[in-house]
């Protein structure tokens, strides 16, 4: 059983399986920001500066917790432009390997938008390079706004395409 849990702070220990989920993610392929092979130091100082940002209010942290620990992860960017106060951004949606197509993201993605109404936004928008995601994503009632081509670079380097997706919530 998967349990969703929101963290306001980050011990050590949920930084480290924080970053397993990340370099997990990342040796599979995922295009979510960095090259492979990721580094562990380089995976926990990005958890770091997100559990920072936590701690200061301008994100949401999410975890899916199953019998081995963090098998999940989202994140609701709360800090926006002046002008944009009612969005924000689904970010590091993250699931690791092995508990891949078990409703892990369905619920960490009901979670997120639930954070994000509870913080007062009525617009959540997301990028993706994953067309597994972009079902999710379909299926969650999120629209394609379109395609950005050779947007990023896939973790084992090559250009990918990015769906940009938003809802209102």
């Amino acid at each position: 059983m998967t349990t969703i849990r929101r963290l306001h702070t980050v011990a050590e220990a949920e930084l480290q399986q924080l970053a397993e989920v990340l370099m997990d993610c990342v040796a599979g392929g995922a295009s979510v920001g960095f090259m492979q092979p990721l580094a562990p130091e380089r995976a926990r100082a990005f958890w770091r500066g997100v559990a920072a940002g936590v701690e200061r209010g301008e994100r949401v942290l999410l975890v899916a917790e199953d019998a081995e620990g963090i098998a999940g992860t989202a994140q609701v960017v709360l800090a926006m432009p002046d002008n944009q106060p009612h969005r924000a951004d689904l970010s590091k949606m993250l699931v690791h390997r092995r508990a891949r197509r078990g409703g892990v993201g369905a619920a960490l993605l009901r979670e997120a938008e639930v954070a994000a109404r509870e913080a007062g936004r009525t617009l959540i928008v997301l990028d993706t390079a994953s067309a597994e995601a972009e079902r999710l994503y379909e299926r969650g009632g999120y629209v394609s706004a379109g395609v950005i081509p050779g947007y990023a670079l896939w973790p084992q380097g090559g250009p990918c395409d990015t769906r940009i997706y938003y809802r209102a919530l």
